[in-house]
Order: C-alpha cells, then sequence, then structure tokens
C-alpha cells in the first residue's frame, strides 16, 4: 500500500473555510451570551470562545505558513 502524496494545493482554502466558520461560532455564541440569563451556559460559551480564540491564532499562523511555503516554490 502506498503512501498519498503530500498535496498541499487546498490547505489555504480549507483553513480560511475553518477561520470563516469558527469566527461564525464565536458570534453565534456572543449573542447566546447576551441572551441568556444562565450563569453556567454563560461560562460554557466563555470558555468555548476562548478556546476558539487560540484555535484563531493557531489557524492564522498556520496559513501564513501556508502562503510563505507557497511563495517559496515560486
Amino acid at each position: 500500500m502506498k503512501n498519498k502524496p503530500d498535496d498541499r494545493r487546498n490547505n489555504m482554502e480549507r483553513i480560511q473555510r475553518n477561520i470563516d466558520k469558527t469566527i461564525y461560532n464565536m458570534e453565534l455564541a456572543d449573542e447566546m451570551i447576551s441572551k441568556t440569563t444562565d450563569k453556567k451556559m454563560k461560562k460554557t460559551l466563555t470558555e468555548k470562545n476562548e478556546r476558539r480564540r487560540r484555535a484563531l491564532d493557531g489557524m492564522r499562523h498556520e496559513i501564513k505558513d501556508e502562503a510563505a511555503a507557497m511563495e517559496d516554490k515560486k
């Protein structure tokens, strides 16, 4: 069985899609936080958004690395 070659052609698009989805989910969570009076729910959503912020930092770093790798190939 042969390994697939590393195909990175769509990595930037995939990462950008993930960034967009994460931001959308953060906005939804923020909206829910503002509407709920449930303290436990607010805490849970706030913690999720904090994890999402850290994930966004990582994804943004990754997309910059991909852009640099594409420039190196030119």
